[in-house]
């Protein structure tokens, strides 16, 4: 390892560290970015995401709630129904940067 490398490691708080790879644990199923990709069109609520996605709704509940908790989505009431939206640009750019480095 450089000596580069080893400074900027060296830098970087072990919180941060930890949040990173939590982080990118939650773009470890493949549903979760189905439910992402799913989003990419705009807002949706749980029962147009499990009818795009083609599965029951407490499977798709259950990941709705880990991408919230990861903050990659929000969600607005809507008289009963909650609707579901990515959280920001950035989620679009992690998936396309991710795309690219595989496809290279």
């Amino acid at each position: 390892m450089s000596r580069e490398s080893e400074h900027q490691i060296a830098n970087v708080p072990e919180n941060e560290l930890s949040d990173l790879a939590e982080l990118f644990k939650v773009f470890g199923d493949s549903t979760r970015i189905k439910i992402l990709y799913d989003l990419f069109g705009g807002e949706k609520n749980v029962t147009e995401i499990c009818a795009d996605l083609e599965m029951n709704q407490s499977a798709v509940s259950h990941q709705l709630k880990l991408l919230k908790t990861a903050r990659l989505i929000g969600s607005r009431r809507e008289g009963k129904q909650m609707i579901y939206a990515l959280a920001d640009d950035h989620v679009k750019t992690i998936i396309a940067m991710g795309k690219e480095h595989i496809e290279e």
